[in-house]
Order: C-alpha cells, then structure tokens, then sequence
C-alpha cells in the first residue's frame, strides 16, 4: 500500500482527463486509509506492522513510470495510466479477499472487517476505472 500511496500522485500529476486525475487522488486518499487499516490489524494481532516490499507491484509501478514517459503529451496517455492502476487492483482485491477468508477462518472476525473494508473500496475503485476507461478514456484516445 506504501508503495502505491507514493505513485499514485505523480499518476494524478501526469493523467489528463479530470475524471481519471480525481479518481487518482481519491483512490490516493482511501490508499492512506488502507496503511491506517493494516496498521490496525497487525495491532490486533499483536504483531509489528513492518513493511515488505512486493516486487510484482513494484514491477507494475515501473511499468507506470515507463508508459508516462513514453505516452507523454499524447492521446495514449491516459488509457496507458488508466491500464496499469487497473493492473495494480488486481492482485490487490486477489490479497486482501485471501486475507479476509482467513481472518475469518481463523476467527479474527475484528481483522476481517477491516480488511473488508478496504477489499470493497478496491472492488469499488476497480468498478470504477473500467467506468472511466468504458467512457471516456479510450473513447477520447480512439
């Protein structure tokens, strides 16, 4: 979450529809959240919430970094963006919905909400996305 907290203000900053540069900072807003969220959680386990990285999102973060500057100031940009926050809320929702069903297996019913929480604010900036990318960005590169 830390990792895509820290891009997903320079995806705002390069985005060039309004409809996609908000959805970039309202998801950045609810992402600040989710590291509240996990914090929490990890309190409640009593475990310390120390940081790990995941490669894989860091591969789709230089992804990111890379359409940016070869799509820059061109139709392609935004769809280009719009491609990769999607390719970052996959394995997000795939994460936190395992998370979930353990939590719950295991009856730490507490983590579980929470984690649902923000499982459905990622479904939700999922759904939305394809929105944006259904109409208007694509339509707009077309």
């Amino acid at each position: 979450e830390k990792q895509i907290l820290n891009a997903l203000p320079k995806m705002a900053d390069a985005a060039q529809s309004m409809e996609l540069k908000e959805a970039f900072e309202t998801h950045r807003a609810q992402t600040g959240v989710h590291v509240q969220r996990l914090e929490e959680a990890f309190e409640l386990l009593g475990k310390p919430a120390d940081q790990k990285t995941c490669k894989a999102i860091l591969g789709i973060i230089d992804e990111g970094r890379e359409v940016m500057e070869e799509l820059q100031g061109t139709d392609a940009l935004d769809p280009g963006l719009l491609a990769g926050a999607q390719a970052v809320e996959h394995p997000e929702i795939s994460r936190y919905g395992t998370m979930v069903t353990w939590a719950k297996t295991l009856g730490l019913d507490e983590v579980a909400d929470l984690l649902a929480l923000t499982l459905n604010e990622e479904e939700e900036t999922d759904e939305l996305l394809s929105e944006i990318a259904e109409t208007t960005v694509n339509a707009a590169a077309a």
